[in-house]
C-alpha cells in the first residue's frame, strides 16, 4: 500500500456547471474540536434537487461537514467554527437564526435507524407536532393523510398500513430506516442529510434504500456520506472527495470515477489508501 498522500498541493474542487441557485454554499469553513482542526478552508456548493455524495477515508471530515449543515455539531461545547454555511440563502450560524428553524429546512438520517419509542403513526407525526402549534387542531382524517402520504413516499405504506399503531421498533432495519426518512417529510425540509444511511443494512435492504433515495431526488436536495465507492457511484449525481479536512475534488460522479482530475482522488478510488 502506498504512503498516505500529502495535502499540501493545490486542490481541484470545482463546482458543478448548474449553479444558479445552489442549495448549500459553504464558504471558507474552518472547524476545530478543541485544538484539533478537522476542517480546513472548505468551500463547496451543493446543487438543488440532486444527490451529492461525500467520500473519503475515515477521519477526513465528511461527517463533520455534514453535521455542521444543521448545527448538530454545536452540541459539543469544545467545537469552534469560522466561515459560513448558507442553506437556501440562510446563514445557519447567524445568531438571529434559531436552531429549530434551521432544522425545519434540514432533515438528518443517521448510520443506524433511530425510530422513536412510539408507534409507527406517532413517529411520522412527531416532527409536525413539534414544529406546528396548529396541528393539535387538525382533524384525524387530515393527520391520517399526512401519515399515508409520508409512508407512500418512502415506499413503506403497503407494508405497514394495517399496523400503524404497532411500535416502530418491531420493523426490520430496512423499514426502520425508511420510517426515519418518512418522519422528516411532514415538516417539509428542503435538504436531507444522510450519514452512511445503509451501513447497518444488508445488501438487499441497501438496494431498497438506495432506490428510495433516488426516488426522492428532485423534490429534495440530498447530501450523503458514504464509505462505499460502489454506492457513491450508483446513488449520487455529484461527488465530493475529501482528504485530511479539505475538499480535494468536486465533479459529476461519472466524471470523478472515470477521469478524476486529482491523483489523490484516483489513488483513493482505486483503493491505494483509506
Amino acid at each position: 500500500m502506498s504512503a498516505r498522500p500529502s495535502i499540501s498541493e493545490g486542490t481541484l474542487a470545482e463546482p458543478s456547471k448548474d449553479r444558479a441557485n445552489p442549495a448549500v454554499v459553504v464558504k471558507a469553513l474552518n472547524l476545530w474540536y478543541g485544538s484539533f482542526q478537522a476542517l480546513h478552508d472548505v468551500n463547496l456548493q451543493v446543487p438543488q434537487g440532486k444527490i451529492t455524495s461525500l467520500i473519503g477515508p475515515s477521519g477526513c471530515g465528511k461527517s463533520t461537514l455534514l453535521r455542521a449543515c444543521n448545527r448538530i455539531i454545536q452540541r459539543l461545547d469544545y467545537v469552534r467554527i469560522q466561515g459560513s454555511i448558507e442553506v437556501f440563502g440562510t446563514d445557519v450560524f447567524a445568531p438571529a437564526n434559531e436552531v429549530v428553524q434551521v432544522r425545519k429546512q434540514v432533515g438528518m438520517v443517521f448510520q443506524r435507524p433511530n425510530p422513536l419509542p412510539l408507534s409507527i403513526r406517532d413517529n411520522i407525526l412527531f416532527g409536525l407536532r413539534l414544529h406546528d402549534p396548529n396541528v393539535r387542531k387538525a382533524a384525524r382524517a387530515e393527520l391520517d393523510q399526512v401519515v399515508q402520504s409520508s409512508l407512500q413516499k418512502v415506499l413503506l405504506w403497503d407494508e405497514v398500513k394495517d399496523r400503524l399503531d404497532a411500535p416502530a421498533r418491531v420493523l426490520s432495519l430496512e423499514a426502520q430506516q425508511k420510517l426515519c426518512i418518512a418522519r422528516l417529510l411532514p415538516v417539509k425540509p428542503r435538504l436531507l442529510l444522510m450519514d452512511e444511511p445503509c451501513s447497518a443494512l444488508d445488501p438487499k435492504a441497501t438496494a431498497a434504500v438506495e432506490e428510495l433515495i433516488w426516488e426522492l431526488r428532485g423534490e429534495y436536495t440530498i447530501l450523503i456520506v458514504t464509505h462505499n465507492m460502489a454506492q457513491a457511484r450508483r446513488a449520487s449525481e455529484e461527488c465530493v472527495f475529501m482528504l485530511l479536512g479539505k475538499v480535494i475534488e468536486h465533479s459529476a460522479t461519472d466524471e470523478m470515477f472515470v477521469t478524476p482530475r486529482s491523483q489523490k482522488t484516483a489513488d483513493y478510488i482505486e483503493g491505494r489508501y483509506g
